[in-house]
């Protein structure tokens, strides 16, 4: 490790946080995500695998080209439901995305993660996002040979629900099928 970084249960800062690494510390590096720029890891002072940002490991052996792409699952809580009446509405490239609010404890309570995979300058991007509140907007593009779309997921200090789909709306054109995202 370069410096003080915090491992993730997902590959992006809007994942919870699940342990804190320090420069000491060492970790084997399992896998890494599309963009590469987050690693998945084994820290060899904890139980249990981690992500953590690429550009704060300094790697001292090994092919780091050589690394395929990962996603995991999440961990799971049943102690709240997952969102409800989740809704996607476009206008131009922006699409908002709203659902209900889930009670949660105060202690709890960590807001909402999405998952989307939007189109940007011709490329489909995986882009968690984490969110305190029931409403967010998205820039997604036309042009993508991929559909967009997104999956919704109450987060609580112990994990996530079940993620909830969002129906994603076509570009005017009509360009954009709706589809179940990958991942």
């Amino acid at each position: 490790m370069l410096q003080q970084a915090n491992c993730r249960y997902g590959p992006g800062a809007a994942y919870l946080y699940e342990w804190g690494l320090y420069p000491a510390n060492h970790v084997d590096i399992l896998a890494t995500n599309e963009l590469r720029d987050w690693l998945y890891v084994h820290p060899w002072y904890f139980q249990g695998d981690c992500w953590v940002r690429a550009d704060l490991i300094q790697v001292l052996r090994g092919d780091m080209t050589r690394l395929r792409p990962f996603y995991g699952l999440l961990p799971f809580s049943e102690l709240y439901k997952p969102p409800r009446t989740v809704s996607a509405v476009r206008s131009g490239d922006e699409v908002t995305i709203s659902w209900s609010p889930v009670w949660m404890t105060e202690d709890d309570y960590r807001g909402y993660l999405i998952e989307a995979w939007l189109c940007v300058g011709g490329q489909v991007i995986f882009t968690p996002i984490a969110v305190d509140g029931t409403v967010y907007t998205v820039h997604d593009e036309a042009g993508c040979l991929q559909p967009s779309g997104a999956r919704v997921y109450t987060a609580e200090k112990h994990g996530y629900t079940e993620w909830r789909l969002v129906l994603w709306p076509l570009h005017e054109a009509g360009t954009t099928p709706t589809a179940t995202p990958a991942g």
